[in-house]
């Protein structure tokens, strides 16, 4: 199973991944193929995405039994760890406070407690 889901991407792109996928609803394009075709396929997004984001994921002989992999602006960033592949965030861009703690061991935002950053 392979699922890929694109945001702001050029028509150019959308139509490319109909030809081999299904689109299920807006941007959410899912199928069933091949390794190959599926590295042929994200290399095509990593080509056509322009200014929008990416996900893609599939199954696979893993301890979760899927991978993924990102592109282009996204708060989402994949992160593995312990041999586990999880979802770490971005700080928030813009004004207002994100509840960050800062490297200076200052909370930017709502929050309790204190924290001290590792010399």
């Amino acid at each position: 199973m392979l699922v890929i889901v694109v945001e702001a991407a050029p028509p150019r792109l959308r139509g490319r991944l109909a030809v081999w996928l299904l689109e299920v609803h807006a941007g959410v394009y899912v199928g069933d193929l091949s390794v190959k075709v599926r590295e042929m396929i994200w290399q095509q997004v990593v080509a056509g995405i322009e200014d929008g984001s990416a996900v893609m994921a599939w199954s696979t002989n893993t301890e979760q039994g899927y991978d993924f992999t990102t592109i282009g602006k996204n708060r989402r960033v994949p992160l593995e760890l312990d041999g586990v592949k999880l979802v770490s965030f971005l700080p928030a861009t813009g004004g207002g406070s994100t509840g960050v703690i800062t490297d200076e061991g200052e909370e930017d935002g709502i929050g309790c407690g204190s924290f001290d950053a590792p010399e």
